[in-house]
C-alpha cells in the first residue's frame, strides 16, 4: 500500500503526526476506525434552534466579523446571520481565521451548539462551509481520536482521499464465511464505517470490521493451540497418587477444588503438555491445586517450578508449600534476588535435588539450569506478561503449564485472553470464608470510621490503609501514602503505623511486611503493592482512599487482602467522584463480593482498554471491537475460525490468502501469544 505523504495535505510534517498514532501507509489510514458519528443531514430554521442541541443552520452572512479582545490570550469573533424565520448572533472563541472568512450576503451551512447568552441564541464554535460547497455538512461524519495538531478536518480530508485511492479492494473473508455470518463486503463496509449513508449503514459496517478482527485474532489463537497440541512429552504414569496428597491436607478441598484437580491429572496422563488457566477469586484455594499437581509430578520422577511476580508473594508461597509438603520427602527451595548461597541451590537444582523451586523471575536466569522440569506454574500471570513464563516453559522439555490468577476474567474476554489455553474456574468459596461488609462514605465519615477502626484495633484486629500515591503532588488533592501516615502516626500514637509502596528496595518492603504479618504493625499504609502480598489473617479492616481512582477490579483484590481469618471483615472506601459512572462502580463493589460478576461489570463501564492491558496478556490491540457489547460477533468469530481450521467452509487456497496474511501479521508482529 502505497505511504500516507502520497496524499493531498499530507507532507512531512503531517506525516509524523500521523506515524505517531501508527499511521504510515494509507491502508493503516483506512483502518483508522472512527469512535463515534454526528449526524449533521438535519436542518433548522433559525427560529425553531433547541438551546443545548447540536444543530445544521443554512443561512446568509448579515454583518462583517467583530473581534472583541476580553483579555490576553482570549479573543471572541462574532458576527450575525439571517434566514427567513429570524436572526442570530454567531461566535468563535480564539478563532483568528474566521475574521476574515465572510462577506455580506454569503450563504454559509453551520454546524454546531445552540446556547442561551443574554436572553438570546447563539450558535458557538460552529464548523461551517460555503453552500454548493459542502463536504462534511448536510452528511453523517466521522468523529476520530484525536492527539497532537491533527483535526477531524484533516483526518476526514485524508480518509476521503484513501477511499478513493484504494478504488475496489480485495475481499479477504471467502465469501462462503461472509454468507453463512451475514458479513458485509469489504467496500460497501469500508465506506460506511467512516462515512456512511444513514446510521444502518454504518452497524453493518462496524460488524463486518468487529468481525474481522476478532476472526483473525480467533485464528491466529487456533493456530497457537494447534502448535501446542503437536508439542510432545513424557506423560505422569501415576495420578493415583493425588488421593495421598488430598488425604494429609488438615482440611477439605472445595468441589471446585477436586474438579480442577482431576481436570489437571487427565492432562498429565497425555503425551501433549498441559496448558491449563486456572481461575480463581481471591482466597479460592488455588494455592492447593498447585501444590497438588506438584505433588504428583514430584511421584513420577519431574521437577515443578512456580513463578511469582514479587518476592513478598514468592515468600508467601514458600511458606505455604512448605506446609503443605510437610512429611512427603519434598523439601522446597526459594529462590528470588535477595536470595543468598545462589551457587548451591543453582547447583541442587541441576542435579535434581530440589524438586520444587519456587521464587520471582530469578528462576528464570541463564544460570538456572533443571534436571527434568515437568511442571511450569505462573501466579497471577498478567502481573509479569507471557515472556518470562515462555522463558521458564522453555527450560524443560515441554513440560506442563498451569496458569493461575485470581482476577476473574468475563468469559468474553477470557476467550481472547487465554483462547489457546483450557480454562477451569474455582467459582466456591472454602468454608468458613465469610464474605467483607464494603461501604462507601463521603469524607464527613472520617471521624467515626478512626473511632471504628481504634475499636477493632484494642479488639486485636490489625487493618490495611491503601492510597492512591506516594508521594504529595502539586497538581492533585488526592491522598497520598506519606501524607495519610505521618497524619496516622499523629491520631493513632498508641499503635504502630507501617508505610510500605513500590518505590521501596525489596528487603525494605519484606521487612515491614513480616512485622505487619507478626502483628509488630497495627495499620499499614500502603499504595497497592499489597493487591496481590502476603496473607494476614489477623487483619480485618481495608480502609481505601480516592477509591474512584481504582478500576472495579484492583478494588475487589484489594478487599480480597482482608478476611481471610475467622473474624467479620469491613471494606471501607472514601470515594470522592460524583460522576454515574464512578457512583456505578463503587455500588457495583458496595452489593456483591463475586468477582466475575464485578470483572463483567468492570468491562461494561470502562471497556476492553482500560480492563487490565492485553498487550500485557501478549495480544495486539483491538482498534474496533468491544469485548462486552459485541459478545455475540465474537462468537460467530469463533464458531467461524473453527469452521475454517477445521475445513468445514468449502475455501480455495485463493479466497484464503488474504485472511492467511493478516494472521501471520498477528503471529509475527513479536507478540508473544498465551
Amino acid at each position: 500500500m502505497e505511504s500516507i505523504n502520497s496524499l493531498h495535505g499530507i507532507g512531512a510534517e503531517r506525516a509524523k503526526l500521523f506515524a505517531k498514532k501508527g499511521i504510515k501507509t494509507v491502508e493503516d489510514l483506512l483502518y483508522y476506525f472512527p469512535r463515534g458519528h454526528e449526524d449533521r443531514t438535519k436542518f433548522c430554521e433559525i427560529a425553531d434552534c433547541p438551546v443545548g442541541e447540536f444543530v445544521c443552520i443554512k443561512a446568509k452572512v448579515f454583518s462583517p466579523v467583530k473581534e472583541v479582545r476580553i483579555k490576553r490570550n482570549f479573543t471572541i469573533y462574532s458576527m450575525v446571520i439571517f434566514d427567513d424565520s429570524g436572526a442570530m448572533n454567531v461566535v468563535w472563541y480564539n478563532n483568528r481565521f474566521v475574521k476574515n472568512a465572510f462577506h455580506t450576503d454569503d450563504e454559509i451551512l453551520f454546524y454546531g451548539k445552540v446556547a442561551a447568552a443574554r436572553n438570546k441564541k447563539e450558535l458557538q464554535n460552529p464548523v461551517y462551509e460555503k453552500a454548493g460547497n459542502e463536504r462534511f455538512i448536510g452528511r453523517i461524519v466521522p468523529v476520530y481520536p484525536l492527539s497532537g495538531n491533527l483535526t477531524q478536518k484533516i483526518i476526514a480530508s485524508a480518509m476521503e482521499q484513501a477511499i478513493e485511492r484504494a478504488g475496489v479492494m480485495s475481499e479477504y473473508i471467502p465469501s462462503a464465511v461472509r454468507s453463512k455470518y451475514n458479513i458485509a463486503e469489504i467496500n460497501f463496509a469500508m465506506k460506511n464505517i467512516h462515512f456512511p449513508s444513514d446510521f444502518n449503514s454504518y452497524e453493518i459496517s462496524r460488524r463486518r470490521f468487529v468481525f474481522e478482527e476478532l476472526l483473525t485474532l480467533q485464528l491466529a489463537l487456533l493456530e497457537r493451540k494447534s502448535d501446542n497440541t503437536k508439542a510432545q512429552r513424557t506423560p505422569f504414569s501415576d495420578t493415583e497418587c493425588v488421593k495421598e496428597f488430598i488425604k494429609g491436607l488438615p482440611f477439605e478441598l472445595t468441589g471446585a477444588q477436586k474438579r480442577v484437580i482431576s481436570k489437571m491429572c487427565e492432562d498429565f496422563k497425555s503425551q501433549t503438555p498441559m496448558n491449563r488457566l486456572v481461575q480463581g477469586d481471591v482466597g479460592s484455594g488455588k494455592t492447593v491445586v498447585a501444590a497438588a499437581g506438584m505433588y504428583v509430578a514430584y511421584k513420577n520422577g519431574f521437577q515443578s517450578a512456580i513463578m511469582a511476580p514479587t518476592e513478598i508473594l514468592a515468600n508467601q508461597h514458600f511458606e505455604t508449600f512448605s506446609a503443605f509438603f510437610e512429611g512427603t520427602g519434598i523439601e522446597p527451595v526459594l529462590l528470588t534476588s535477595g536470595t543468598k548461597n545462589k551457587k548451591a541451590i543453582y547447583e541442587k537444582i541441576a542435579s535434581g535435588e530440589y524438586s520444587v523451586i519456587i521464587g520471582t523471575n530469578a528462576i528464570i536466569q541463564e544460570e538456572v539450569q533443571y534436571k527434568n522440569l515437568g511442571l511450569v506454574v505462573a501466579d497471577e500471570q498478567h502481573r509479569f506478561g507471557v515472556v518470562q513464563r515462555a522463558k521458564l516453559v522453555s527450560k524443560g522439555e515441554n513440560p506442563n503449564t498451569l496458569i493461575m490468577t485470581a482476577t476473574p476474567i468475563p468469559r468474553t474476554l477470557s476467550l481472547i485472553l487465554y483462547g489457546d489455553l483450557d480454562v477451569s474456574v474455582i467459582d466456591e468459596l472454602p468454608p468458613g470464608r465469610k464474605p467483607v461488609a464494603t461501604y462507601a462514605v463521603g469524607e464527613d465519615m472520617r471521624k467515626r470510621i478512626y473511632a471504628f477502626l481504634d475499636k477493632h484495633i484494642k479488639n486485636g484486629s490489625q487493618a490495611y490503609v491503601v492510597c492512591p500515591l506516594i508521594e504529595e503532588s502539586e497538581k492533585t488533592d488526592l491522598a497520598n501514602a506519606e501524607d495519610i501516615h505521618k497524619r496516622l502516626e499523629k491520631i493513632f500514637p498508641q499503635y504502630n503505623v507501617g508505610l510500605v509502596h513500590g518505590r521501596m528496595k525489596s528487603a525494605e518492603k519484606e521487612s515491614i511486611m513480616r512485622d505487619f504479618a507478626e502483628n509488630k504493625i497495627q495499620i499499614l499504609v500502603s499504595t497497592t503493592v499489597i493487591e496481590v502480598g502476603v496473607n494476614v489473617p489477623n487483619s480485618n479492616i481495608m480502609i481505601i482512599e480516592n477509591a474512584e481512582r481504582f478500576g472495579l477490579s484492583t478494588l475487589h483484590q484489594l478487599r480480597g487482602r482482608v478476611g481471610r481469618g475467622q473474624e467479620e471483615a469491613f471494606c471501607i472506601m472514601f470515594a470522592h467522584g460524583s460522576s454515574e459512572i464512578t457512583k456505578k462502580r463503587i455500588q457495583t463493589l458496595c452489593k456483591s463480593n463475586d468477582g466475575f460478576y464485578i470483572s463483567e461489570q468492570d468491562l461494561k463501564l470502562r471497556g476492553p482498554g482500560d480492563f487490565f492491558g492485553t498487550r500485557q496478556h501478549g495480544l495486539p490491540e483491538l482498534k474496533v471491537a468491544n469485548l462486552f457489547t459485541d459478545a455475540e460477533i465474537l462468537e460467530d468469530a469463533q464458531n467461524a475460525a473453527v469452521d475454517i481450521t477445521e475445513g468445514k467452509c468449502k475455501i480455495t487456497a485463493e479466497e484464503f490468502f488474504g485472511l492467511r496474511k493478516k494472521v501471520d501479521k498477528i503471529l509475527s508482529d513479536s507478540i508473544v501469544l498465551n
